[in-house]
């Protein structure tokens, strides 16, 4: 009986899913909702949890550097999107021509970066834009007469190297996103574009960028995600949680620094919430413009 149990066609499907099924309810929707009961207690280590209500959302909604994390969060997704789209897509798009040589070595070159340990490349990066005349940046900038600048004491300036960081490290991974993308393109219809007399710019607006949308729809969502949740590239920058006047803090760094450095879980809870709420509004709203749960006829 066992043995029919465990050859059966209709339960082999569930236990192939019961892997999947286990690791998501222990890994993902316990700590969820584990998080969620914390948010509306006061949980510190060592002593008994006490429930406040919905008293840790209400401070966090007058919490100023609350409020500071989430813009930088919300700037440095901005500021990602903006690069690691569209530039990625286009050296797709360039190293994919059938007459770009030495392709392999481009797609490797590319995606070294995202191979290396963030708190490498992180403490690298800290010292090529650190404030010391001799740093590579400031020794850059001094060939053109310009006086050294503290990038990592401004907002702006900070933002700039943080960006720098996130360029270097996932613009090959995205770039990979799209040449799959590419790969599903069939060559006959840029064939067909070509004898109608189409432009490359024509054949890249009205062909390549049409059918790579479900990659772009791909790369925008975990984009976003990410973004939202930086956290590792910012500490390393500034070598600690505590950026001057808080310009590197993010949404997961001020979590980090309730939750482990102050040991105020619960509060630290509602901020991962809050987080978790701020980026499915994001993330559902674009592809809902994007026509993703539209039903096709």
């Amino acid at each position: 009986m066992f043995k029919n149990f465990l050859y059966s066609q209709k339960v082999a499907p569930y236990v192939f899913v019961l892997p999947f099924v286990l690791v998501f309810l222990i890994f993902w929707v316990y700590p969820l909702l584990s998080s969620f009961g914390m948010s509306f207690q006061k949980v510190t280590l060592g002593q008994e949890a006490q429930w406040v209500g919905i008293d840790n959302y209400t401070k966090l909604m007058s919490d100023t550097i609350f409020f500071k994390a989430v813009r930088n969060s919300g700037v440095y997704m901005i500021l990602t999107l903006l690069i690691l789209i569209p530039f990625p897509m286009l050296f797709a798009v360039l190293i994919n021509n059938k007459f770009m040589w030495g392709r392999e070595f481009f797609k490797s070159s590319f995606f070294f970066p995202a191979l290396t340990s963030v708190v490498v490349a992180g403490t690298i990066f800290r010292l090529m834009f650190g404030e010391m005349e001799g740093s590579l940046i400031n020794s850059l900038l001094g060939l053109f007469g310009v006086e050294p600048v503290k990038f990592l004491k401004g907002q702006v300036t900070g933002f700039i190297a943080l960006v720098a960081l996130a360029s270097w490290r996932w613009m090959g991974v995205n770039m990979l996103y799209f040449l799959s993308g590419l790969k599903n393109i069939p060559d006959d219809y840029y064939e067909a574009a070509s004898i109608d007399g189409a432009s490359a710019f024509q054949k890249f607006t009205r062909i390549t960028m049409p059918l790579l949308k479900p990659t772009t729809i791909y790369v925008l969502t975990i984009s976003i995600y990410a973004g939202l949740a930086m956290f590792i590239e910012s500490m390393m920058l500034w070598n600690g949680n505590n950026s001057p006047k808080n310009i590197g803090l993010t949404i997961v760094g001020y979590l980090y620094r309730q939750g482990i450095e102050k040991n105020n879980l619960g509060y630290a809870a509602a901020v991962g919430i809050v987080l978790l709420l701020i980026t499915m509004v994001i993330n559902l709203t674009q592809l809902a413009f994007s026509g993703m749960f539209k039903k096709e006829d």
